[in-house]
């Protein structure tokens, strides 16, 4: 895919974890249009490590831009992670970072009833954009934001403005608790869609609740903003590479895509998140620990096929058909 080189032209502090980033062509040319929902691959620091950062529109335009000038992107810094925040956060205004023409795979859809948007933590950011869209299109929308604190909760300001009572503020912190899902579901109309974008224990609880009121599937639709974490009783295994009889170890605390980038393989893969389903590989042997958000029931059930970049295995060995 082609790149762009941006210049940072703005970084703004939201509060002390995240900062706003605006970004212009290093050329000064004007920039790919861009649907809500979308975002951008920016490349943060090694040639091949890029991370995901949905794009931030405010503006309540009926028709979206269709030469913008600038990008906006917010980065929580994560000192834990895997070192793509901690890049972000260490860029100047001035400086320079490669980036790919926006993507959107979690988009508006068509559809009745209102748009419930929940927001979790800095999944706030293309939540934000789909709040402006629905008005500037006279949808009825109305979001969920929750979080630890407030001081802790990036756009809300912005977000107060643009919903007002449309905007339902929940903090862990004054509550006592985290946000009540079953409730949240509980208030929807027949014809409302969910628009879930945050942590994986949200969202896992969202898909839960749905599913257990038998909600069809296109009623929720989500993106998940946090790599996936180790999960307790996590263990290595084998993994064997039919095509090349090469054998590895995957430890309990690295995926097997990860695995095999390690020792020089070139899988394909692209949101590291299990949602995408571009790493998806053919397995000849053993039994899969399914944690993707892409396959069905039936397809976990046939048991033939992983997604590399979450899903592991439930014994001591997988044989792919790599």
């Amino acid at each position: 895919m082609s790149t762009i080189l941006m210049r940072v032209t703005r970084i703004e502090m939201l509060n002390p974890l995240v900062r706003r980033f605006t970004l212009q062509s290093a050329q000064g040319s004007t920039l790919p249009p861009f649907d809500a929902g979308a975002h951008v691959r920016v490349r943060t620091g090694q040639p091949d490590e890029w991370r995901h950062y949905s794009l931030i529109d405010f503006s309540t335009s009926v028709q979206a831009d269709p030469a913008p000038l600038t990008y906006t992107i917010a980065v929580r810094l994560d000192t834990e992670g895997r070192g793509g925040s901690r890049f972000m956060h260490g860029l100047d205004e001035g400086d320079e970072i490669t980036i790919e023409p926006p993507r959107n795979d979690f988009p508006l859809a068509a559809h009745e009833g209102c748009a419930v948007l929940v927001a979790g933590g800095i999944g706030v950011t293309p939540l934000a954009s789909m709040a402006a869209r629905c008005l500037a299109q006279s949808r009825p929308v109305r979001m969920i934001y929750a979080g630890r604190s407030q001081s802790l909760m990036a756009l809300l300001p912005e977000l107060q403005t643009l919903l007002g009572n449309e905007l339902r503020v929940h903090t862990d912190e004054e509550a006592g608790e985290p946000l009540n899902i079953a409730a949240l579901l509980d208030e929807c109309g027949p014809s409302d869609r969910l628009y879930v974008c945050g942590p994986q224990p949200m969202l896992d609880a969202v898909l839960a609740a749905a599913q257990a009121r038998a909600w069809p599937s296109e009623r929720v639709h989500f993106e998940l903003f946090t790599a996936p974490v180790p999960q307790a009783g996590d263990h290595a295994f084998e993994v064997v590479l039919s095509q090349s009889g090469q054998s590895y170890t995957v430890p309990a605390d690295q995926s097997i895509l990860e695995c095999l980038i390690d020792q020089g393989c070139d899988p394909m893969f692209d949101c590291k998140r299990g949602e995408c389903g571009v790493c998806a590989v053919s397995v000849l042997e053993g039994d899969i620990d399914h944690r993707d958000y892409v396959l069905n029931a039936s397809e976990r059930a046939a048991g033939n096929v992983i997604q590399i970049c979450i899903s592991r295995a439930k014994g001591q060995r997988l044989v792919l058909d790599l």
